[in-house]
């Protein structure tokens, strides 16, 4: 396996990293390359294309659901934009309280509860906007964020094992290849 070294930051160690990421599972990343030199990109570009792609799903599953192209795509639009809103507001205020809390190496129960409160929080936000734009009552809003909700806890984890997979995993979570 061929490796690379990247250049570090003035003073820094460089690092060897392989040529071709390694995905999940320790095979080789079906790109065959390295693609993202800097964690931010790699970042950049996952938040980007899994937003794009939640915009399209959004719009179509509520197309089918029997609500008009026209406000199922305003919903998926910003469904998507409260949600990156959120998570940037949500996760200061939880990282916050975890250095508040003493709490550290976030343990199952730490990130449990990260998640249920970061969903509660997007739903509380997200429902009377999804009522107001498509003219529905609070009630078929929340049975239709509820649908979504299972849709994205799905969707999410398909789309993160498949970029990481065509990509390689992000640098911090490679495995050092067995020696011997």
């Amino acid at each position: 396996m061929k490796l690379s070294v990247d250049s570090a930051p003035s003073g820094a160690p460089a690092t060897t990293q392989p040529d071709v990421p390694l995905g999940p599972g320790g095979r080789p990343a079906l790109i065959g390359r390295r693609v993202f030199t800097r964690p931010v990109t790699r970042r950049v570009v996952y938040a980007v294309v899994f937003e794009a792609l939640a915009i399209a799903f959004t719009t179509l599953l509520l197309v089918a659901t029997g609500q008009s192209a026209q406000g199922s795509l305003v919903v998926g639009v910003v469904s998507s934009v409260v949600a990156l809103t959120w998570n940037l507001i949500f996760n200061t205020i939880f990282e916050f309280w975890e250095r508040r809390s003493g709490t550290s190496g976030r343990p199952w129960w730490v990130r449990a509860l990260h998640a249920v409160t970061f969903e509660l929080g997007l739903m509380m936000i997200l429902i009377p906007l999804i009522a107001w734009i498509l003219s529905i009552s609070l009630l078929q809003a929340l049975v239709l964020e509820a649908g979504l909700l299972v849709f994205f806890l799905i969707y999410t984890a398909v789309y993160a094992w498949s970029f990481d997979r065509v990509f390689g995993l992000p640098d911090a979570a490679q495995t050092a290849p067995a020696s011997g």
